[in-house]
């Protein structure tokens, strides 16, 4: 049977700017770190992949010194040490419901279980936050039917394909039996690397993105009594109307997929 594979941040719920980011701007907070991102800077931030990397990139030499990291272990040490408790932050905010799955999540999931797919989570945040958000978009039943994989399980982040590729790999399925469904330029790429077919579900922070190679792009996976699917892109001609359904991705399954050379090609 074919595997749906999510994305975390973005696609199953609107983590980033509800989420991510008082998470670490009171993880800056706690340890005395003398930096508050904005929105708008934060949205900058989110095209770094990984939440260590986000971090470190506010250590200049300057600020670095101002909080006695002297060297590159101290700064590495630190940054461990931030980073677990940005993570313990974030799971409280999201166990306290502040992120509501986005629409058609959950309804997607219990079709695919339903029809017997294989349903796996690839994200770059870490495995404790990314079980947390899961659980509590799509519950406690059908959570336990994800593999997950997350965090620091492959060398390098997104846009490169390598979660992806273990995703493959460890779930043994080839990557003409697999969706993505992602929110982010960086994670299409990453997919697309991966020979993956994708749904992109745009976020605030990512809707004017370049998702050329994605084979569909929407506002939404929608509900019917709820949130309606936008389409932005529909490159197959999948034509969802008013819901992404599973019948609409077993028809991209079906369409050519996407490669790395392509999107060079459209974007030169």
């Amino acid at each position: 049977m074919p595997a749906l594979i999510f994305d975390c941040d973005g696609v199953l719920a609107d983590t980033e700017q509800y989420g991510h980011l008082p998470a670490f701007n009171q993880t800056f907070t706690d340890f005395g770190v003398p930096v508050q991102w904005s929105v708008g800077e934060y949205a900058e931030k989110v095209k770094i992949g990984g939440g260590k990397e986000r971090m470190r990139s506010i250590l200049t030499p300057d600020l670095a010194a101002s909080l006695g990291l002297q060297d590159d272990d101290a700064v590495d040490a630190a940054i461990l040490s931030w980073h677990k408790r940005k993570t313990e932050v974030y799971k409280g905010l999201v166990e306290s419901g502040v992120m509501p799955a986005r629409p058609g999540i959950a309804r997607i999931v219990q079709e695919a279980h339903d029809a017997g797919w294989t349903l796996a989570v690839a994200s770059t945040s870490a495995e404790p936050a990314v079980r947390a958000v899961l659980t509590h978009a799509v519950g406690e039943e059908l959570a336990a039917h994800f593999s997950l994989f997350a965090g620091d399980v492959v060398p390098a982040k997104k846009p490169a394909p390598d979660i992806y590729l273990l995703a493959l790999s460890e779930l043994g399925v080839s990557a003409d039996d697999a969706m993505v469904v992602e929110d982010s330029g960086n994670g299409l790429r990453a997919a697309v690397g991966a020979g993956l077919r994708t749904v992109v579900t745009v976020s605030g922070f990512t809707r004017e993105e370049d998702f050329t190679g994605a084979s569909l792009v929407v506002s939404s996976l929608g509900d019917a009594d709820g949130e309606q699917t936008e389409v932005l892109a529909d490159p197959h001609g999948a034509r969802p109307s008013g819901v992404v359904t599973l019948a609409t991705l077993q028809t991209l399954l079906s369409a050519p997929a996407p490669t790395s050379a392509t999107i060079e090609t459209e974007n030169p």
